[in-house]
């Protein structure tokens, strides 16, 4: 998995910001003061469950802001299957310098490896359907880029990272239409306004709405809230009507419902709780033997 130019840029900041929060002025008062029987020593970051592997080149920008003398042995790479107990990478250095940079280096990792592996549990759900399994725009400030690299991780596609790069019609823009201009107008409009080559999707909620806006031809419609029966019906009439169109589920999602959601044959099922709702995965640091 490619941790690219993106990731980094958006991973600087926060890495600083991490550390300037939990060092503050005074740094690490504790390991400071506390005596140690070494000078050098040697962690390695652990998996204490079963998941996927998302984020471990924070731990190299973590390590490096906080001494740029650790060294790190990295075992796995992201998008990694990770049983209990397996070794993610080891670290060592001055014992007091690898314990300033624990914390802020597991909260990155076990953040974004929790992302990476529910939404693998997703991907597994739907295997042999049609459906590819989506995030949203509901990530936390900031850390948009990274969350959804982490979905990547865990096997899904991530949808528009930004109001800045895609169409998306949704109800309450649709609220705010003048009177007389219809769904399908909507759309009509955007395809002509938008940038080219930029992707238009509307949001409906009923198979009388469908019906409106598949003649106008957007590239996706989202289908928010409808039940099995009517996405059913909505598949249906898509092939019938507009089969280029993609048709996206979309609203309630859950690991015991996405598999029945999968089967209607819609193309896309997008689940904001890949990055809202994640659970971190249980990371931990290790002290293995003295070195040196």
């Amino acid at each position: 998995m490619e941790f690219g130019p993106a990731e980094c840029e958006a991973a600087r900041p926060l890495v600083s910001l991490a550390l300037r929060e939990d060092l503050g002025d005074r740094g690490d008062v504790t390991s400071r003061i506390f005596p140690l029987r070494t000078e050098r020593a040697s962690v390695a970051v652990v998996a204490r469950e079963r998941g996927v592997l998302s984020g471990l080149p924070l731990l190299a920008m973590v390590a490096e802001e906080v001494d740029r003398e650790i060294q790190i042995d990295e075992r796995l790479a992201d998008g990694r299957r990770l049983s209990e107990d397996d070794v993610i990478a080891v670290l060592s250095g001055s014992p007091r310098t690898l314990l300033s940079a624990e914390r802020t280096a597991l909260n990155f990792l076990t953040h974004l490896s929790g992302i990476a592996t529910l939404t693998e549990r997703y991907v597994s759900a739907v295997t042999g359907t049609r459906a590819k399994i989506l995030d949203t725009r509901k990530t936390l400030p900031g850390w948009r880029v990274l969350e959804k690299y982490a979905v990547r991780c865990g096997g899904g596609t991530n949808h528009r990272m930004g109001l800045h790069d895609g169409v998306l019609i949704k109800d309450n823009h649709l609220a705010a239409l003048p009177e007389g201009v219809s769904l399908a107008d909507a759309v009509r409009t955007a395809r002509n306004e938008a940038p080219a080559g930029m992707t238009v999707e509307v949001e409906v909620d009923s198979i009388s709405q469908l019906t409106e806006v598949l003649p106008a031809r957007p590239d996706i419609v989202l289908l928010d809230n409808m039940r099995l029966g009517g996405l059913v019906e909505a598949v249906t009439l898509r092939n019938q009507v507009a089969p280029d169109v993609l048709l996206e589920a979309s609203g309630g999602v859950t690991l015991e419902t996405v598999r029945g959601i999968a089967e209607t044959g819609v193309d896309r099922i997008s689940i904001g709780g890949l990055t809202h709702s994640a659970r971190a995965l249980d990371l931990g640091f290790d002290w293995r033997a003295e070195e040196g």
